[in-house]
């Protein structure tokens, strides 16, 4: 926090951008694993041929690699979406909870649950159950075989 702020003039504490920074940080993992899976998956024949036809390797990744593999890029991406959207402990840690500028889903039905507002936390539980479904089964259409089934 402070080098980050006395050298670039960066405040990451108790900011928007620090709840970002967290939540992403938390998420990366199940963003890269899919992602990795995804170019691995890509037949490397299927690169060399356009390598043969005269494409560079800028236009290989382009017009090859990654139109075979953002299924499962995107893929990851959701099911990242999905772990930021119930992150807490980072972002609470980093950002704070302060209601309307670094609160986010998964604070506010705390702090709903710690102020006996059991009604206010069940909307936003089931708000968050709903979206977390509706990601997991967009996962499910684009990546198929590739969602764990433990």
């Amino acid at each position: 926090g402070g080098w980050l702020h006395a050298t670039f003039g960066i405040i990451l504490t108790f900011t928007p951008t620090g709840a970002v920074i967290a939540a992403t940080v938390v998420a990366f993992p199940l963003v890269f694993k899919p992602a990795r899976a995804a170019f691995e998956a890509v037949d490397p024949q299927l690169q060399d041929a356009a390598r043969v036809l005269g494409i560079s390797e800028a236009g290989v990744f382009w017009r090859v690699t990654l139109p075979l593999a953002w299924r499962g890029i995107l893929a990851g991406v959701l099911l990242g979406f999905a772990r930021a959207l119930g992150e807490f402990g980072a972002t609470l840690m980093v950002a704070g909870s302060i209601p309307g500028k670094t609160q986010t889903l998964s604070i506010a039905v705390y702090e709903a649950v710690q102020a006996g507002q059991d009604d206010v936390a069940n909307l936003l539980v089931l708000i968050t159950s709903v979206v977390c479904v509706a990601v997991l089964l967009a996962v499910g259409k684009l990546a198929p075989g590739r969602v764990a089934t433990r």
